[in-house]
């Protein structure tokens, strides 16, 4: 619709998740009207996240050296891993200050209508940190989805034999909720996760 660099421009912004035709059009128009100054902060901002930071050689989180900072501190309980689908996750997680082990992103969940299988996760490696012996539970805490509900049975089958306890992030109603508004999975995980209420 627009001429050569800024059709460009939308056309590339229009790529990124969750930035749609209207999203990428009206931040293609921010930029063209913002201040040289703020641009160049934003391609140099880009530049070097591609040119520094990498995934993490033993958890696959993101990281600026070779091991993340989670990994990389002995303060952390390295007998429990927390298994999740990506990086994001644990940045929700640790904003919780629930856990204090280390993680294993999965780089995904198996999704078979996007081809997604066991084999283009991340699954192999979490399988040779468990093979040292110092790990004693694995948490999964995969999305609460079909595909993340998959890929949690997936695991759980694989570390049925290996010897540690696997455990499952309880899932069900969020507080401030309305039960009329649940879903049959939600609702039916919530009854699954019932506690004793002790008077």
């Amino acid at each position: 619709m627009y001429e050569g660099a800024v059709q460009d421009l939308i056309d590339e912004l229009g790529r990124l998740p969750g930035v749609g035709p209207k999203g990428a059009q009206r931040i293609a128009f921010h930029l063209l009207q913002a201040d040289s100054d703020d641009v160049s902060r934003l391609v140099t901002a880009l530049t070097e996240v591609k040119a520094r930071v990498r995934f993490c050689e033993v958890c696959g989180n993101v990281a600026e050296a070779e091991r993340c900072r989670i990994c990389a501190d002995s303060r952390r309980d390295h007998t429990a891993i927390c298994v999740v689908e990506e990086p994001k996750d644990i940045v929700a997680i640790e904003r919780t200050r629930e856990f204090r082990g280390t993680y294993h992103v999965l780089g995904g969940a198996i999704s078979p209508i996007d081809g997604i299988g066991p084999d283009d996760l991340r699954v192999r490696e979490l399988m040779q940190r468990l093979a040292s012996g110092e790990v004693q539970e694995v948490i999964i805490a995969t999305d609460p989805n079909l595909e993340g509900e998959a890929t949690a049975t997936y695991l759980s089958r694989l570390l049925r034999d290996v010897g540690l306890t696997v455990t499952r992030l309880a899932s069900g109603l969020p507080v401030g909720g309305d039960l009329e508004y649940a879903d049959e999975v939600t609702l039916g995980r919530a009854f699954e996760g019932r506690r004793r209420v002790d008077a």
